[in-house]
């Protein structure tokens, strides 16, 4: 192999066959830490047999969290493992890392992250590779502190500053979280990930109007982004937008911006399921919307165990959406996929988190009030061990407060829903609904 003394657009060596591939490696990294759809675009290096092009290559298909993935993902780690002896070693680590990645060894991804992000605090590929597999375990603490690392040697990079504003928020940091996205879109006013810690930060404060007003004010800078990050930011308008009881606006951007970027992607998936979802909890009809959602679902996803937090959401679509037969066989999927985990983690989060939240979960969407209040309230209080955001997860816990509702524990509901509406009093949504249970105790309302 030709070594090429080249860096990348962040000051790391890198080692490439072919000199011209730069410009697709550096399409990855920084489409990558800035959510771009250009980060695809290592993909027309894949001829370039270079150990840190082949990894890109491989993570690429990883992201599309499916099955599929790994085996998608193979042909290019191994070849990046054949040659990983001629790259340098912050190219090995990243190797070896995207390889533990791909064989299911998580644990030992994130160590080589965590390593990688002391001993080269510029890959920011890795630092974000790293927060994206905490988030998925329930770490923010780690996610936290893996970007904390970088910080003496890339303050220089709005995007580090995004990755920090979402550690501290996830960590319920939100002053400090406030103070990193803003200086992030600073430096960079198109930040998307930054947007979306600020709309995590105002959502949990309280903080409806302005948020709504921010989201708004940014969205013009919403181009070219991965379909995740667009159909993400406009989920987190809508969410606002339903705070303020404005169910038709958020219904048409469930229609023009959430829902049919990209259908056949997971996150795509989870954020229609989750706005349905919540929209049909603040009592709005959603008419024919289920079906087309339950239909990719039901092609994709019965047995796509790859992370708990998107097969909950795949269950409960597919319920909602009257595909009972389709629901019962994903459950029988996830539950048999529970009971073979051998690493601890996964095998306790699947099967003492996962498997009674989707027996809850599907309860719910069947009917069956008390088992869904039961089940759902066992697997609540360790859901962050499951992953997603505190905003995400907020899903699970209106459902199990409808599922108590309609099981007549009002008592119940009552302590948990009033508290909330007194931290949100811009929220006519909470406003309405405790309105609605102190009415039915005979309270005050």
């Amino acid at each position: 192999m030709q070594h090429t003394p080249l860096t990348d657009s962040l000051g790391n060596p890198v080692t490439l066959q072919d000199p011209a591939s730069l410009r697709a490696l550096n399409d990855f990294i920084e489409g990558f830490i800035a959510c771009e759809a250009r980060a695809v675009n290592v993909l027309d290096a894949a001829a370039d047999e270079s150990p840190i092009v082949q990894a890109s290559c491989a993570a690429l298909h990883l992201f599309a969290e499916s099955a599929d993935g790994p085996r998608n993902a193979r042909p290019f780690i191994d070849r990046a493992l054949a040659r990983s002896s001629q790259a340098t070693e912050r190219e090995q680590r990243f190797v070896a890392a995207v390889a533990a990645w791909v064989h299911g060894d998580l644990p030992r991804a994130i160590a080589l992250h965590e390593e990688q992000a002391r001993l080269h605090p510029r890959d920011l590929a890795s630092l974000k590779l790293g927060q994206y597999h905490l988030f998925n375990r329930g770490n923010s603490p780690g996610m936290l502190r893996i970007a904390l690392q970088a910080v003496p040697a890339a303050a220089d990079v709005p995007y580090l500053h995004g990755m920090l504003a979402f550690g501290w928020e996830q960590c319920h940091r939100l002053q400090e979280a406030e103070a990193a996205a803003r200086h992030a879109i600073a430096l960079c006013r198109k930040e998307p990930w930054a947007h979306h810690a600020l709309a995590h930060v105002m959502l949990t404060q309280g903080r409806i109007l302005e948020g709504t007003d921010f989201m708004a004010s940014v969205s013009d800078t919403w181009t070219g982004l991965n379909s995740f990050m667009v159909t993400h930011n406009w989920w987190h308008q809508a969410l606002f937008l339903l705070e303020r009881d404005r169910h038709q606006d958020a219904l048409a951007l469930y229609d023009q911006q959430v829902w049919g970027v990209v259908k056949e992607y997971t996150q795509d998936q989870i954020s229609a399921v989750s706005l349905l979802a919540r929209l049909e909890l603040a009592g709005v009809d959603v008419g024919h919307r289920w079906a087309d959602v339950a239909g990719y679902l039901e092609r994709q996803r019965l047995a796509d165990q790859v992370l708990p937090f998107l097969d909950l959401q795949y269950l409960y679509g597919l319920a909602r959406a009257g595909r009972a037969a389709a629901a019962r066989t994903l459950l029988q999927n996830l539950c048999e996929h529970a009971a073979t985990r051998t690493e601890a983690h996964e095998r306790t989060v699947w099967q003492q988190v996962c498997v009674p939240a989707a027996h809850g979960l599907l309860a719910h969407a069947e009917g069956d009030w008390a088992a869904a209040a039961a089940q759902l309230g066992t697997a609540l209080p360790r859901l962050v061990e499951i992953g997603g955001s505190h905003a995400q997860r907020d899903l699970f816990h209106q459902i199990w407060l409808d599922a108590l509702q309609h099981h007549g524990q009002w008592a119940a509901v009552q302590n948990l829903l009033q508290p909330q509406a007194n931290a949100q009093p811009q929220s006519l949504r909470l406003a309405r609904q405790a309105g609605a249970v102190n009415a039915a105790l005979g309270l005050p309302h």
